[in-house]
């Protein structure tokens, strides 16, 4: 068979059906023999960092592979960003590039493209002829499963109307197995456990699997523990009674005081970064059992007092019976008391005090966001852009299951919400997609995969809470009295932009536009974005 044709089915036996890209001179013969020949789904999109962060949020909603391709020079500088965001989401995605030919010394697109992949942390992988694709494939697509980051197989351009006698190379990769605890340190960590009066469960996103979930509960339910998770694994334990939501600088303040009082915490799955543990402060003076399957992630940003390699669940599971075994009575730190106190702030949150901060030309985000969350379908995809409005949004709207929430600010950067969203969707069939995102955010990153949602026909809500500027930097301005003129934009309502592009769009500057709006998604038919207005000077931290 062709080249081209070769790479189509190397892809196909690999379990790949779903490839994002932009195509070129260098990558459209294979994509036109994955489609046609392999019967695979291409989709296109806008631009090639859209296309890889597409993969992106397909592997994070899917559980597996993402698949971008791009073709050369430019093609790939475009995806530097989408990769570094990858790499720090530890997010297995296979990027197919093109190359220009080897003899082409003049091509005003040759760059050597090894030297743009290499510093952002993703792998790179080289077709070494036409007769290695297939083992060359087999490679890339196991480190990047294995390593849990993109790798970018490079594939020179003049190869593609070659012949090539095809073996299928068999996939390489061994999924993850249940690792039992070394005796001795889980026997450090149920003596830990065991003699603590308040202990508290955290689980992190290493531990967010129903298996986890559920060992989790037992064990918190055995020694009267409430449970808490990071921002990675919100909403894991949500509509369990002792749910102190997410720990560290989201907590509100019942979790806060809580853990606070607490004299053990036994994480799994949970990196323990500053953000987690509050610059350390909610570790202090506490007893720290640690528990990862992976043990680079041990003691990486904090101390454990008792480090314990293994599988969550397994681990939950084992402390559970050796603490029977012991018969070690529970603590009772999950009290009823603890229970009415969540259950009365719970209660509180529901009820809006912020409405009457909206006005005739802006609405109060708190309120945007709590109709926001009743009135989309529940059992969703979440997407978050970057932007001073996250800190609300995280605590404030909610996924079914952590899996649902796709993160896309390790990088910091705004503006990369779009492509996740349209690849998350794909990843979960059936799930409507939200996605929140700034004004900045939106027209950095968005506008031009809105687009390309409305093409393929995606089942997706675009939020845009829209404060006409940079808020972050607006915010830095106003605290040190100056002028935020240069911070703030003037951009067009956003709405009728989106209906010229072939979605359904709304502008929202009051309460009343913000009801016309929501009453909308029930009956959405495509792509629906809604530009809320908001006040720069009153987007308030939560809790504020």
């Amino acid at each position: 068979m062709l080249f081209h044709e070769a790479v189509a089915r190397a892809l196909a036996d690999h379990g790949v059906k779903t490839v994002f890209g932009v195509l070129g001179d260098a990558n459209l013969y294979m994509m036109d023999s994955f489609e046609r020949v392999i019967g695979g789904s291409y989709y296109s999109c806008s631009n090639e960092g859209g296309a890889v962060l597409a993969a992106n949020g397909f592997a994070r909603t899917s559980g597996g592979l993402g698949v971008a391709t791009v073709t050369h020079g430019p093609a790939l500088t475009n995806t530097v960003t989408a990769l570094v965001e990858s790499v720090k989401d530890h997010t297995p995605v296979l990027l197919v590039a093109g190359d220009t030919a080897v003899v082409d010394r003049e091509n005003f697109q040759n760059i050597p493209q090894r030297d743009v992949v290499l510093p952002t942390g993703a792998g790179f992988e080289q077709v070494r002829s036409p007769q290695t694709v297939a083992e060359d494939m087999a490679v890339a697509v196991r480190r990047a499963l294995l390593e849990k980051r993109p790798v970018v197989l490079n594939v020179p351009v003049e190869f593609q109307w070659e012949e090539v006698d095809y073996r299928k190379a068999e996939p390489a990769f061994t999924p993850p197995q249940a690792v039992a605890p070394d005796p001795a340190a889980l026997d450090a960590a149920v003596g830990i456990i065991a003699s603590a009066h308040r202990p508290v469960v955290l689980a992190g996103r290493g531990a967010t699997s129903p298996e986890a979930r559920a060992a989790l509960l037992r064990l918190a339910e055995r020694i009267g523990a409430p449970v808490a998770t990071t921002l990675r694994a919100k909403d894991l334990f949500r509509g369990e009674r002792f749910d102190l939501g997410i720990c560290g600088t989201l907590s509100h303040e019942v979790a806060l005081d809580t853990i606070l009082q607490s004299d053990c915490v036994i994480a799994f799955g949970a990196s323990l970064n500053k953000w987690t543990t509050a610059e350390g402060s909610v570790l202090e003076k506490k007893q720290l059992v640690h528990v990862d399957i992976e043990r680079d992630s041990l003691n990486r940003f904090s101390a454990s007092d008792a480090p314990v390699v293994g599988d969550a669940a397994k681990v939950a599971d084992t402390i559970v019976g050796w603490l029977d075994e012991a018969e070690a009575k529970p603590t009772g730190f999950a009290s009823e008391e603890l229970a009415q106190r969540l259950a009365a702030y719970s209660d509180a949150a529901l009820k809006d005090p912020s409405t009457g901060l909206s006005t005739d030309e802006t609405v109060d985000i708190r309120t945007a966001m709590q109709r926001l969350d009743g009135a989309f379908p529940a059992d969703r995809t979440l997407v978050f852009d970057g932007g001073r409005f996250i800190f609300n949004a995280f605590t404030r709207l909610h996924c079914p299951e952590p899996s649902a929430y796709v993160h896309t600010v390790n990088f910091g950067s705004i503006g990369l919400g779009m492509g996740n969203a349209i690849g998350a969707s794909f990843g979960a069939p059936g799930r409507p997609t939200l996605l929140i995102t700034g004004d900045g955010g939106f027209m950095l990153g968005g506008l031009a995969e809105f687009s390309t949602a409305v093409r393929h026909n995606v089942d997706l809500v675009v939020v845009v809470f829209n404060d006409a500027a940079y808020g972050a930097e607006h915010i830095q301005f106003r605290s040190k009295n100056m002028d935020p003129a240069i911070s703030t934009f003037d951009w067009p309502d956003f709405g009728p932009v989106a209906t010229a592009l072939g979605g359904r769009g709304f502008t929202v500057r009051n309460l009343a536009d913000l009801d016309e709006a929501l009453d909308a998604i029930e009956t959405r038919d495509r792509p629906v974005l809604i530009d809320i207005k908001i006040d720069p000077d009153k987007v308030s931290a939560p809790g504020h």
